[in-house]
């Protein structure tokens, strides 16, 4: 009676306090305990927590009792103590506060309040979740858990046969113990005799123990507004009245913890997977899942796999480079450009109007050279090769990710997730489920969805326009700056000046571009990244993948079309429509279309993908490792000397950097990006995969660093697979073959050169009396009559008259019946062209089809142990109902036999 007449005075005042924003909420016994959790034992259950003087050791993970352990810790600003003039709304965020924490403790959580050592406006509440709760909502969350020890998950290797080698690759057992496996099933209270409890403190690990944490705090109330409950600690904290929440870390992660019972994990991890010695060893994928939960194990799973499978790519990438590289002596075409008696003769027409000069194609000779490196036959082998090797890679990660499946228990995770708190609160609209013919709740109607999918894409439609438009201005800003670098740098009309050796027009302009792009990169990503959070929140996916999958899908769909749009650009539009010198194509009726080098645009491609692979990895390392660093530095430096080693373990998490629920979207996007440089432009830059290679290793470490140096724990999470990043890369994949075939036919000068060596450096069309690259430059430039430019197109004459000047296509010569049209060799180009890139994809296609065909997604032995592991699981459960029936049925039959005896028994009188 004296608990329930201080709640219901509690209640009152709360309701009597003049809230604009709404009423506290304070949930009474009535309400709870429907929840299974029975009645609370005190009047402290309704209160908001005691502070308690820290007297534990720093490394503990435990109340100041020493026995409940610490599964969370809040942290918050205490109002009273604030220097602040904002009293009215410090009263309401306490107020808040209170109500949501003694919430807490009516669902059956127990806190504690320490204050900081170091400041004493901050506060720590330590929650801990008894038995009792743990049990109850592992039943609500359906989380699988040890039935009895399985002996049926024995790990084979590959590499078994060469243990000798690879033992300096693996983790040393003797340090990190390999996990115990049991057979595992969803837990349910009433049959909790079934289930491997030899220690009640244990059989929930920390992981386990955080999450069902997690899942109580998100989900309790606070406040009501307009009939519209508020609650969940992810609104908290963002609203201010808590400063962070988070899970412990177990121990210092550069010394083991002086508890003789802490597993030092956090330890074991830095020791053997983030620090750099260990930089050549193979991931602990199995304590990484123990400590961080199956969502990271699944993500440096994924990273480790594919940069195994990118040294492959890198080492054939690399013989094609070095193929091209000393073979470039023997590129007639080069030597022609670089000839003075050829190259130096040849005059080539202004590319811009007025202010550009006649120039020689000799200047070209040092990027021809370049280009001779990777517009080679080595390419066009490495483009076919690397269609074949993506399909290997997705194919052999979804066996080795059905592995993992298996072996972490994850198998049929898509049945137990539940809905996300942000969208149970929406649940108003009452609906007949066309399965169950029941009432449930949905946040909207059918037509409420499609208006809120409509506004969704019409938005990420807009901002997808906005990065066109940038590019747009990006073309804008090269047309205007070619003809100012044309004015600007020397003029020596035989290319001998130094600069202009190095330092061309087309150069210039290709550099400042490709930096200037990536700036407004950039800058549009920061934009863009809040702009899809805000639009998938007001779409209100029903699950956590669900809205992961939401936001993969716009964010990528937005960084497509920023990373690689400049690249498309320039490899199937720059120099494809440009007419010719008389007769030039204007952009927006003013800005002249840019052209290629003579060689084409392939080397500038190679540039624009150079600048943006190397110049995202130094801007992702600053974000990761620096900006990080700088801020724990920082907030180390404002502590007292030595007290990290004085203050407790919730003290010393709390300073470090939150990870943020996205954190693990960002490291996604970023090396699904990098795939895609690799795979769609790879036939122009076969040096990519070896670029990846190199960050992907020295990635993964600095991840592992990062979270376990420098970031709070992460709540565990699990995790089936990749999610829909796995579709992302299949459609890349499938987009690569498209790119690569034309970036050789169109961007690259192969085919003409094919076409020429077979067909017109011999009779009929040629005069050379055997196959031969000798005169090739000559046949692919076309002639043009100075005479003829006319208007605005009347190019600089300070160096010389001249009667005609060069420009690469293939046109009928001035003179001709039909001058200026395209010649019978640039049909046989295009026919070549085209032909080649059909019998490329189809090719490509046909061998992925075979290998999709051929490699399953589940290896079988993988599938034989899944059905077996299920078999014996049921049989376990259904052997050990049969045992309770059987005992419970002997009691009984012994009861009735007892009372049957009784009644046969004469009576003494």
């Amino acid at each position: 009676m004296q608990m329930m007449t201080r709640d219901v005075l509690l209640e009152r005042e709360l309701e009597d306090d003049d809230d604009e924003d709404g009423d506290i909420v304070l949930e009474n016994l009535e309400q709870r305990s429907v929840s299974g959790f029975g009645t609370l034992g005190s009047q402290q259950d309704f209160q908001t927590p005691e502070f308690e003087e820290f007297n534990g050791k720093p490394d503990s993970l435990f109340f100041n009792d020493g026995q409940r352990r610490i599964d969370f810790v809040l942290v918050y600003e205490d109002e009273r103590r604030k220097e602040t003039n904002k009293k009215g709304s410090n009263e309401k965020q306490r107020r808040k506060r209170q109500a949501y924490e003694s919430n807490l403790m009516c669902d059956g959580l127990q806190l504690e309040a320490t204050r900081s050592l170091l400041d004493d406006k901050l506060v720590f509440v330590k929650v801990h979740a008894p038995w009792e709760v743990l049990c109850t909502y592992a039943e609500i969350m359906h989380i699988k858990l040890p039935l009895k020890p399985n002996d049926l998950k024995t790990r084979s290797s590959a590499f078994d046969n060469f243990n000798w080698f690879t033992k300096v690759l693996q983790v040393d057992e003797s340090i990190i113990k390999p996990e115990q496996e049991f057979f595992t099933a969803p837990f349910e209270k009433n049959r909790m005799n079934d289930f491997y409890i030899q220690d009640r403190d244990t059989f929930f690990n920390p992981a386990t123990r955080s999450r069902i944490v997690y899942f109580i705090l998100s989900r309790v109330n606070y406040q009501v507004v307009n009939n519209v409950k508020k609650f969940g600690i992810n609104r908290l904290v963002s609203s201010g009245i808590y400063k962070a929440a988070f899970p412990l870390h177990d121990c210092n992660f550069s010394r083991q913890s002086e508890d003789l019972s802490c597993p030092n994990e956090r330890y074991l991890l830095y020791r053997e997977w983030a620090h750099p010695r260990s930089i050549y060893k193979k991931q602990p994928l199995d304590l990484i899942r123990k400590y961080y939960g199956e969502k990271i194990g699944i993500y440096f799973a994924w990273l480790g796999y594919y940069t195994q499978m990118l040294l492959l790519a890198a080492v054939v990438g690399v013989a094609c480079f070095l193929y091209g590289y000393f073979n470039q002596n023997n590129c007639t075409w080069s030597k022609e450009v670089c000839d003075p008696n050829i190259g130096g003769k040849i005059i080539m027409c202004p590319q811009c109007d007025k202010l550009c000069s006649f120039w020689n194609l000799s200047i070209t000779c040092e990027s021809s050279k370049k280009l001779c490196i990777f517009d080679s036959f080595g390419t066009l082998v490495f483009a076919v090769f690397m269609g074949v090797w993506v399909t290997l890679f997705l194919e052999f990660w979804k066996r080795r990710q059905a592995e993992l499946e298996y072996e972490w228990d994850t198998v049929e995770l898509q049945q137990e997730e539940q809905a996300r708190p942000e969208y149970e609160a929406q649940c108003t609209h009452v609906v007949i489920n066309e399965i169950t013919q029941e009432e449930e709740r949905v946040p909207f109607t059918t037509w409420g969805k499609c208006i809120r999918i409509t506004l969704c894409a019409s938005a990420v439609f807009f901002w997808i326009l906005l990065i066109i438009a940038s590019v747009i201005g990006i073309i804008v800003y090269r047309l205007s700056v070619f003809i100012v670098f044309s004015a600007k740098l020397p003029k020596n009309l035989n290319g001998t000046d130094p600069i202009q050796k190095y330092l061309t027009p087309q150069t210039a302009t290709s550099i400042t571009a490709s930096l200037i792009s990536f700036i407004i990169i950039m800058i549009l990503n920061t934009i863009y990244e809040k702009v899809a959070i805000v639009i998938t929140n007001f779409e209100l996916p029903r699950t956590q993948t669900d809205y992961e999958n939401s936001l993969t899908m716009k964010m990528f769909l937005f960084q497509f079309v920023n990373y690689y749009s400049s690249c498309f650009y320039i490899a199937f539009f720059k120099g494809k429509f440009v007419g010719y010198p008389g007769d030039p194509v204007y952009w927006l009726g003013k800005y002249r279309n840019e052209e290629c080098d003579p060689g084409g645009c392939l080397l500038e491609l190679t540039t624009q993908l150079t600048i943006i692979m190397g110049g995202k990895a130094i801007w992702n390392n600053i974000q990761e490792v620096l900006l990080p660093w700088i801020m724990n530095l920082i907030g180390r430096c404002r502590t007292v000397s030595g007290a990290e080693m004085r203050t407790p373990r919730w003290e010393q998490d709390y300073h470090l950097q939150p990870m943020g629920k996205l954190g693990l979207f960002y490291e996604y996007l970023e090396m699904i990006i990098q795939f895609g440089f690799v795979t769609l432009f790879v036939a122009s830059f076969p040096l990519a995969p070896l670029l990846a290679l190199v960050n992907n290793i020295l990635e993964i470490r600095v991840d592992a660093w990062k979270l376990t140096t420098q970031y709070r724990r992460m709540v565990p999470e699990k995790a089936q697979d990749i999610g829909a990043w796995q579709p992302i890369m299949q459609g890349i994949a499938i987009l690569a073959v498209v790119t690569n075939a034309m970036i050789i036919a169109f961007t690259s000068d192969m085919i003409p050169r094919l076409v020429y060596y077979w067909s017109f450096s011999v009779p009929p069309y040629g005069d050379h009396p055997h196959y031969t690259m000798e005169g090739y430059i000559n046949n692919t430039l076309s002639y043009y009559r100075v005479a003829d430019f006319r208007g605005r197109e009347n190019p600089y004459t300070g160096l010389g008259n001249y009667t005609t000047c060069r420009y690469r296509d293939f046109r009928n010569p001035p003179g001709h019946p039909q001058e200026y049209k395209h010649n019978i060799y640039y049909w046989h180009v295009i026919a070549a062209k085209l032909a080649f890139i059909i019998v490329m994809e189809h090719v490509i296609y046909s061998v992925k089809f075979i290998i999709s065909y051929t490699i399953p997604d589940v290896s079988k032995s993988t599938k034989s142990k899944i059905k077996r592991e299920k078999y014996l699981t049921q049989k376990l459960l259904r052997e050990n109902h049969l045992k309770d029936m059987t005992k419970n049925i002997g009691v009984i039959v012994e009861k009735m036999v007892e009372v049957v005896d009784n009644n046969l028994r004469p009576k003494v009188d």
